[in-house]
C-alpha cells in the first residue's frame, strides 16, 4: 500500500489499483467520478466528462509536454496544420497498398506457431507483430528489430519506475537512431528510398521544410503508439477470444464480423489507459472546481465502461453505436493512426483465427494484468491447436 495524504479522493499507485485498474475505475466511476490526487491530479472517470473535455480543446489543452510533441501536444491552429500533413498517410489508398505488406507479417508469424501447445501472447505474437509492422510501414531495415525491442523494454521499465531520468535519457537514444536513419536518407538524395520515413522528411509545413526536431517528434508519436498499444490489444483480443469460445468460432465463419468485434473487446478491456490535458482557465466539472494550470487526466480505460452509456460494462454486442467508443478519442485529437490500427488488428486476428482450430486459456497461468500507465496485460498464456 502506497501513502495516502488524507485531501486525496483516491490513490491511482494503491496495489489494488495497479492489480486491477478495471475494477478499480468501475468503483471510482460510482464514488468520485471527478477525482483528485497528488499522483493525477484530477482523474476524469465518466463518459460525458471526457467527452466534454475531447470537445472544448480551448478550455481543456493538450499543451501538456514539456518537449516538443507533433501534434499531440499542440493546439489550434497550429495542430491543424500538422494534422493536414499527417492524415494523408493513413488514407484509404495507403492502406491499401500496405495491406498485403502487413497480411504477410501476420500470417508469417502464425505459421511459426507450434502445431499444439502453449504460448506467451505479448512475446510470441504482440510485440513482434507490432515492431515488424512498424518498421515495415516506416521502411526501416530488420535490424532494427531487436534494439527497438530492446528499447520498449526499457521503455516501459522506466515509465512503470517513473524514473524522469531514465525516460529523458531513453527519449535522447531514440531520437539519435532516428536522425541517423534520416542522415542517411539526405546523403543518398535521389536514391534514397522511397518509404514514409523518406517522404515525411521532406514535408512541408508553412511553405518550410520540417526541422529534424518535428519530424523526429511525429515518428517518435506513431512509433511508442504502435509498438505498445498493438501489442497490448493483441493481448486483450486473445485473452478474450480464448475465454469465449462461442464468439471464437463465430469469428471464424463470419469474418465480416471481426473489425466490429475487435472494437468491441478493446472498448471493455482499454489497450491505451489515458491521455492528459491541461485547463487553461478556472472550470467546473462533475461539481468539482478544477483551477487554471491544473492538470486533468483522461481514462479511457473507464469512459468506455460507463454503464450510463453502455449498461453492462461487461456485456459484448455488435450493434453499438461506433461514434460512442471512445477506443481511438474523439474530437480533433482523435488518432490519426486509427485506419492503420483497425488494419493491423483485422489481418492479425484473421490469420490467427484462419490458421488455429482452438484458442483456450491457460487454467494454471491466470494472465497478468499490467500496471498503469500500460493497459492490457503483461502475460497471457493460450493454448493453441493448429
Amino acid at each position: 500500500m502506497s501513502e495516502y495524504s488524507p485531501h486525496q479522493d483516491w490513490d491511482p499507485r494503491d496495489e489494488a489499483v495497479l492489480d486491477d485498474q478495471r475494477a478499480a475505475y468501475d468503483t471510482m466511476r460510482r464514488r468520485c467520478p471527478v477525482a483528485f490526487s497528488d499522483y493525477m491530479q484530477w482523474s476524469l472517470f465518466r463518459h460525458a466528462d471526457v467527452w466534454r473535455v475531447l470537445e472544448d480543446h480551448a478550455t481543456f489543452s493538450n499543451a501538456v509536454s514539456r518537449h516538443l510533441s507533433v501534434p499531440n501536444a499542440m493546439n489550434p491552429p497550429e495542430h491543424a496544420r500538422f494534422r493536414r500533413l499527417i492524415e494523408p498517410y493513413f488514407a484509404p489508398g495507403p492502406m491499401r497498398d500496405f495491406e498485403p505488406l502487413c497480411r504477410d507479417i501476420a500470417d508469417k508469424l502464425v505459421d511459426a506457431l507450434p502445431a499444439e501447445g502453449e504460448i506467451e501472447a505479448m512475446a510470441d505474437l504482440g510485440q513482434p507483430f507490432a515492431l515488424q509492422v512498424q518498421c515495415t510501414f516506416m521502411g526501416w531495415p530488420d535490424e532494427l528489430h531487436a534494439p527497438l525491442q530492446d528499447w520498449v523494454t526499457r521503455q516501459q521499465t522506466a515509465t512503470l519506475a517513473g524514473d524522469r531520468e531514465a525516460l529523458i535519457g531513453l527519449a535522447q537514444e531514440f531520437d539519435s537512431v532516428i536522425r541517423g536513419l534520416l542522415e542517411e536518407r539526405r546523403l543518398a538524395g535521389a536514391q534514397a528510398p522511397d518509404d514514409v520515413t523518406t517522404r515525411l522528411m521532406r514535408e512541408r509545413v508553412d511553405g518550410r521544410t520540417l526541422s529534424d526536431e518535428e519530424t523526429i517528434s511525429i515518428i517518435r508519436n506513431w512509433t511508442a503508439g504502435e509498438l505498445g498499444t498493438i501489442s497490448a490489444c493483441v493481448g486483450i483480443l486473445l485473452r478474450y477470444l480464448a475465454e469465449h469460445t462461442d464468439l471464437q468460432m463465430r469469428l471464424r465463419r463470419e469474418p465480416e464480423l471481426l473489425p466490429a468485434a475487435i472494437d468491441e473487446i478493446l472498448r471493455m478491456d482499454a489497450p491505451l489507459m489515458s491521455n492528459r490535458r491541461i485547463a487553461t482557465c478556472p472550470v467546473t466539472l462533475g461539481g468539482r472546481r478544477i483551477e487554471a494550470g491544473e492538470r486533468l487526466t483522461v481514462l479511457w480505460g473507464s469512459a468506455n465502461r460507463d454503464e450510463a452509456v453502455f449498461g453492462d460494462p461487461d456485456a459484448f454486442r455488435l450493434d453499438r453505436d461506433p461514434d460512442l467508443n471512445l477506443l481511438y478519442g474523439a474530437g480533433i485529437h482523435v488518432c490519426p493512426g486509427a485506419p492503420l490500427a483497425r488494419m493491423e488488428l483485422r489481418l492479425f486476428l484473421q490469420a490467427l483465427l484462419d490458421r488455429t482450430q482452438v484458442l483456450a486459456a491457460v487454467a494454471d497461468k491466470p494472465a497478468v494484468r499490467a500496471h498503469f500507465p500500460a493497459g492490457g496485460y503483461s502475460r497471457v498464456w493460450t493454448q493453441v491447436q493448429r
